[in-house]
């Protein structure tokens, strides 16, 4: 075989191979997840005070915030809840977890002073 052919055969499946590694890396590859949570407020002094702790715990577990929390919410298809709040997550089990665990569960008290949480989920990304 040619010298050039044999080149060709070369790079031909080193770019198969490297696009089949792509795919099954890719598909190890975890979604990442968003906590988001529908509430009013019920005490603006309290949920003042709750805001900063909640995002800072949050933050400290994984989670990254989107500036959302006190802002405009309309409404597309029925009512809209008058606060939203999203964090997104590496992966659902880390969000999970995080939701589970004593640093959340011990604001609990705090955060039903300040406000009503009408809703609260996580969603998985699609990838």
């Amino acid at each position: 075989m040619k010298t050039s052919y044999k080149f060709a055969l070369a790079a031909i499946s080193t770019f198969v191979v490297g696009a089949a590694a792509m795919q099954v890396l890719q598909a190890q590859t975890k979604p990442k997840a968003y906590y988001v949570s529908e509430s009013e407020v019920l005490d603006v002094a309290a949920n003042a005070a709750f805001v900063p702790i909640a995002r800072e715990t949050m933050k400290a577990g994984g989670g990254r915030a989107f500036r959302t929390g006190g802002g405009k919410v309309v409404g597309l298809e029925g009512a809209a809840p008058t606060r939203v709040v999203i964090f997104e997550w590496e992966n659902l089990e880390q969000a999970e977890a995080f939701f589970k665990s004593k640093n959340w569960t011990d604001l609990k008290a705090q955060r039903d002073k300040g406000q009503k949480t009408i809703r609260s989920y996580l969603v998985e990304a699609l990838n």
